[in-house]
């Protein structure tokens, strides 16, 4: 297993070390195992920061998941279950994204 540098809060400091393998360890340390369905959020997530610049907080990140995958995944029960505490936080990490700025 590769060791990556992340902040106190296990965020990638150097956004250019993420991988699919990263994203495992990631989600590993969090006691998460990926899933198929873990992994479309997460590269959708991808998309959305090379887009527009930024990791979306909640409600961005609910209605990006939304457009692109439909109401049935588009929605916070939904996230919730792939991304347990705070969706947005930790499917911004995974996907090795920076912090949501407005998430605490």
């Amino acid at each position: 297993m590769t060791m990556l540098a992340t902040d106190p809060e296990g965020y990638l400091i150097n956004l250019d070390d993420w991988s699919t393998e990263a994203a495992n360890t990631l989600a590993q340390s969090a006691g998460i195992e990926l899933t198929e369905a873990h992994w479309e959020v997460l590269f959708l997530l991808r998309e959305f920061y090379t887009e527009y610049g930024i990791s979306p907080a909640t409600r961005p990140f609910v209605k990006a998941v939304a457009l692109k995958l439909g109401k049935e995944k588009g929605n916070s029960v939904y996230l919730m279950t792939l991304f347990p505490e705070s969706p947005a936080k930790l499917a911004a990490k995974l996907a090795g994204l920076p912090k949501p700025t407005n998430c605490m």
